[in-house]
């Protein structure tokens, strides 16, 4: 099974909790969470192709899973440089969730700056919808418009220097005059392995070089959010740190980390996309909080 070999394979470790006993998992818990359904929510540039290893990983092992496309990602022909607010940019991810059936709650999977999309679904539906939310070296904060932005800032520059990571390495396009904040942003090609994909196979990343897009940067740089419905607080939210990241440096993961909070904490060796360098801990992950819930 997925767990066993997950056991067998991975070096997980939790860095600040230690591992209570609920998740201590037993092979016969599995079978009572075989219909957990993930919702699956890529980072800027990406879409719902870059979930395809985690993707059948998890559905052999009987789970169900969707990966979105958000507005202006993957094949939604939007104009990213069209795309100016959160709402928009996230609105397949709220439709899916509106029309979940009523009895219905998902565990949502967010990557990069698309834990914002995370964070604006529990605001909008809480827990009624939302079991779990788990961010994968992923922006989690509940805020936007005073504090610093993590991954795209205010100011590209000062953005980068957050990350050690020169401005230089991003093509920028300015649709609505070079005065004004960018309204697209990309990771340049030749930067591309590097940042994101320096431990992944050549070959997932030379695919992604392929299919990566322009994501809306003015939905990043100014995403308010207001308070939820009361039991937004009850969703569990977890964090996996990715170890050896070059875009997400692992002390700025570790600040979002000390501000926001989450309720739990799992490392992963991997530099910014697990989902292509190691998919087979990312989904053992997965499974063990699928198979934690009650």
């Amino acid at each position: 099974m997925l767990l066993h070999k997950i056991r067998q394979w991975s070096g997980i470790q939790r860095r600040l909790y230690p591992e209570p006993e609920d998740l201590k998992i037993k092979e016969n818990k599995i079978h009572s969470s075989m219909m957990s359904h993930f919702v699956m929510v890529h980072g800027a540039s990406h879409g719902a192709w870059c979930w395809f290893k985690v993707r059948a990983l998890l559905e052999t092992s009987g789970y169900k899973v969707t990966c979105l496309d958000l507005t202006s990602a993957g094949i939604d022909r939007t104009d990213p440089n069209t795309v100016f607010t959160l709402e928009e940019y996230n609105k397949p991810l709220i439709n899916l969730l509106h029309n979940l059936p009523h009895n219905e709650k998902v565990i949502l999977v967010g990557h990069s700056i698309g834990g914002l999309n995370l964070t604006d679904a529990i605001n909008r539906f809480g827990y009624g919808k939302i079991h779990t939310a788990v961010y994968v070296a992923a922006d989690m904060s509940d805020r936007r418009t005073e504090d610093v932005k993590v991954l795209f800032p205010a100011s590209i520059n000062q953005g980068a220097a957050q990350n050690g990571i020169s401005p230089d390495m991003f093509e920028l396009e300015y649709a609505l005059g070079p005065d004004k904040f960018p309204t697209s942003i990309m990771v340049k090609k030749e930067y591309q392995r590097e940042l994101y994909y320096h431990m992944s196979p050549v070959e997932d990343s030379t695919l992604a070089s392929m299919v990566l897009k322009p994501a809306p940067a003015r939905v990043f740089a100014c995403a308010p959010f207001e308070g939820g419905p009361p039991d937004a607080a009850k969703v569990r939210r977890v964090y996996i740190r990715t170890l050896n990241d070059h875009l997400f440096k692992l002390e700025n993961q570790d600040a979002m980390i000390a501000k926001c909070n989450p309720s739990q904490i799992f490392n992963i060796d991997s530099e910014h996309c697990p989902f292509f360098s190691n998919p087979l801990v990312l989904s053992g992950l997965l499974v063990q909080l699928a198979a934690s819930i009650n």
